[in-house]
């Protein structure tokens, strides 16, 4: 095992909450100020360390990567300050698309596709197309549905959401906590590397 695989076993077997500096390492484990803090980095690349200011650089609980190209229905109520207004066994469920429903019934229905998540103003026929199409409703303007709707939204445990904001806001707000994921997914991590040399070999 390398010096550098030495100190992220070190850093892991750490309690959460213990500070580390690059000094405390190098002088810990007898290695390279360098050396612990290419470790420190690739520890922080890993989330199991973070750096809060005023503070220094502290070991965290390792914080799961995710497939953050999409969102779960949970998520999106935090992004438009959403009430759940039914279908709450399905907020865990990931959403793959997302369709504004500005146009008639009949040319809604093929775009709407299993785990796609419609926005939609107070139109309880379009609600009810996109929930037996396996689609979540996000209802904009502070609308809320029917007790049918709530109903056929707890049956297929897709959720109904409502917000006090319009359709356009609705999908600025939306369209950005998507960009500023794929951005940090941009930053390639070390583990992401060490995967992708496994699948390769």
């Amino acid at each position: 095992m390398s010096k550098h695989e030495d100190i992220i076993k070190y850093i892991l077997s750490l309690e959460v909450g213990t500070k580390i500096s690059v000094r405390s390492i190098a002088s810990d484990l007898g290695v390279s100020d360098g050396t612990a803090y290419r470790a420190i980095k690739d520890s922080d690349a890993l989330g199991i360390v973070t750096t809060i200011p005023r503070v220094g650089t502290v070991r965290i609980e390792k914080v799961e990567k995710k497939n953050i190209e999409m969102l779960t229905y949970g998520e999106v109520i935090n992004i438009v300050d959403g009430t759940l207004l039914g279908g709450k066994d399905g907020v865990y469920k990931t959403l793959h698309r997302f369709v504004i429903g500005a146009m008639t019934i009949d040319a809604m229905e093929k775009y709407l596709i299993a785990d796609c998540l419609l926005i939609v103003g107070n139109r309880e026929e379009a609600q009810e197309l996109a929930l037996m199409n396996h689609c979540g409703v996000l209802i904009t303007g502070g609308f809320t549905c029917s007790d049918k709707i709530k109903k056929l939204a707890n049956e297929r445990c897709l959720p109904i959401i409502s917000t006090t904001y319009d359709t356009f806001t609705v999908a600025s707000m939306i369209n950005k906590a998507i960009s500023e994921n794929l951005i940090k997914k941009d930053i390639v991590l070390v583990e992401d590397i060490l995967w992708w040399m496994k699948t390769e070999s």
